[in-house]
């Protein structure tokens, strides 16, 4: 686990102080409807969507289901182009790799590109720790880094700073990590993207050691590839004399064929492009050509014991478009770092909790961080059902049950705090398998409707603070039905 969210408040406490935050609703409103509706237009260009959608869900689950046999075949390829491959069970083992590897080479920095697995492990802390300086170059990442903060959307980490914000940052911050910002910077995009560049190239020019992440592994030929929009990887990926990637071991796919459905469907629903200004995909070293030396670390760090649920893998599929968050109406509000992960919005609600347990407060709250609405499912590229796996995950942690944690076999206890919805359940269990006490039940509540109260008391006082109880009807169903049909259907 990411020492960085150890202790983070529960959702709900976490959201609460986002809403008062008036100025980040704004600027997150503002982009998640700018790209939203940017992502329907490009989508609605291709005739065939529904197809591709359906064919990159059936590669996914059916690389997961032969995982084992993709991975083994990655690490032969890679091997066989001129790489070397370390796996990592969790993130303490990758961190200790990586960091190795970097002292291997004598170099005290480092730069980085598409870092969602480091980050998730933590990497950046723990190479600080041995006196190794790592750089993020995308530009929201640097803003983030800058502005010591931590990244809130998965395409746009920085979604939560608008351009004022981000030009105080660069006026403060730049010059603590080499080149200062321009006198007399202003909020102009042009103006703050160039005081990027001018501050990144240097950095690209002198290092040796670059780290990466990387969209899609490729068994069958040890490729990598990694999509993005700046050049930034492209210049991590080519100029450093040695280049370690980590990644995650769910990021393989079968062959180069597979690749052709994702690179229509990835950049359609991150960035609403027809397709990625840049994409770079590298097998092994060639002399002459790119990185001398190419180390491949395969991150485990919970992903099998995720693998081990039916319902849950799903979340294994997720190819990080972040299309999810941008139609999400709590992420719209809440913002990211309210989901205490790296992964923020629906798609974090269902994969961190897996990847880290809900042991936490964190982590036993977030599958609630959802309205169920579906919309996320709706635009979500290779169709993970995610209010299926919400569900599934709230059931784990109000009842328990069966889990597989770091490999083992476990039965989890009920989460603290949910007695209460614990034997509602049982109760609303009860009474729907026992039907005359549900028509009791009902005509009881009928003659009573007239005391139906505005709130409910105790715990449910939460649930109707912002929600209005259903008025009661005059008369159940079942009672309308038998009086006014005879419990028959019409004929004709």
């Amino acid at each position: 686990m990411n020492e960085t969210f150890v202790g983070m408040p529960a959702f709900p406490d976490a959201a609460r102080e986002a809403l008062d935050d008036h100025t980040l609703r704004g600027n997150l409103r503002h982009a998640t409807h700018t790209i939203r509706a940017k992502r329907a237009a490009a989508v609605a260009e291709v005739s065939d969507w529904a197809e591709l959608r359906e064919a990159g869900s059936l590669i996914k689950e059916h690389t997961l289901r032969h995982l084992d046999r993709y991975l083994e075949q990655l690490e032969e390829s890679v091997t066989a182009a001129g790489g070397t491959v370390h796996w990592a069970a969790d993130a303490a083992e990758a961190n200790r790799i990586v960091t190795q590897l970097v002292r291997d080479t004598g170099e005290s920095e480092v730069v980085k590109v598409k870092s969602m697995a480091t980050q998730e492990i933590g990497l950046n802390e723990a190479l600080e720790a041995a006196g190794i300086r790592a750089y993020e170059t995308d530009l929201a990442e640097l803003i983030v880094q800058l502005g010591e903060d931590r990244p809130s959307h998965i395409l746009v980490p920085a979604i939560h700073r608008n351009r004022a914000e981000i030009r105080d940052i660069f006026r403060t911050a730049m010059a603590g990590w080499g080149r200062p910002a321009p006198e007399g910077l202003s909020d102009s995009p042009a103006e703050l993207a160039e005081a990027a560049r001018l501050h990144l190239r240097e950095k690209f020019l002198r290092a040796e050691v670059g780290v990466s992440g990387a969209n899609f592994m490729v068994a069958e030929t040890g490729t990598m590839v990694v999509v993005e929009s700046e050049g930034n990887g492209r210049m991590c990926l080519t100029l450093p004399e040695t280049l370690i990637s980590v990644v995650g071991i769910e990021k393989v796919v079968p062959t180069w064929r597979d690749l052709e459905v994702f690179l229509q469907t990835l950049p359609r629903s991150s960035t609403a492009e027809r397709m990625n200004p840049y994409t770079s995909m590298w097998t092994g070293t060639t002399d002459g050509d790119g990185p001398r030396a190419f180390h491949l670390v395969l991150l485990d760090n919970g992903r099998t014991d995720t693998l081990a649920d039916e319902v849950g893998r799903q979340a294994l599929r997720c190819i990080r478009c972040s299309a999810c968050l941008n139609v999400c109406p709590v992420y719209e509000r809440a913002g990211g770092h309210a989901y205490g992960s790296v992964y923020p919005g629906p798609i974090g609600a269902i994969l961190s909790p897996q990847l880290r347990g809900t042991a936490s407060e964190i982590d036993a709250s977030l599958p609630y961080a959802s309205s169920l609405c579906g919309a996320c499912y709706e635009v979500c590229p290779v169709a993970i059902d995610i209010p299926e796996v919400l569900v599934r995950l709230r059931e784990r942690v109000v009842e328990g049950g069966p889990a597989v944690r770091e490999g083992n076999r476990v039965v989890l206890r009920p989460a603290r705090g949910h007695a209460a919805e614990r034997a509602a359940m049982r109760a609303a269990r009860w009474t729907f398998t026992h039907p005359d006490a549900l028509r009791t039940g009902q005509r009881l509540a009928s003659r009573a409707r007239r005391l139906r109260p505005r709130t409910l008391p105790g715990p449910g006082a939460a649930w109707t603070r912002t929600r209005d109880l259903p008025e009661v009807p005059a008369e159940p169903f079942r009672d309308w039905w038998a009086r006014t049909r005879g419990g028959k259907e019409e004929t004709t």
